[in-house]
């Protein structure tokens, strides 16, 4: 897949995921709300790893200072 997120992007999801285990491993959020925190965490964690996310594929949005096309 082609690469659709930036450097500063990459780095905001990290620290929104690593927030979120926070409260959740502290037990500051708990249950149902735990839960959907952890799977958005993952969820940006992977992302930021591939540099990929698919909603921004979906809406033709790229974050990513320099846009290469393929041939």
């Amino acid at each position: 897949m082609k690469k659709n997120m930036g450097q500063f992007d990459r780095i905001v999801r990290v620290v929104l995921a690593l927030t979120a285990f926070f409260f959740v491993y502290n037990k500051i959020v708990t249950g149902t709300a735990a839960i959907a925190m952890t799977i958005a965490g993952a969820v940006f964690i992977v992302t930021s790893v591939a540099a990929v996310c698919p909603l921004y594929g979906l809406f033709g949005i790229s974050t990513c200072r320099t846009h290469h096309s393929h041939t």
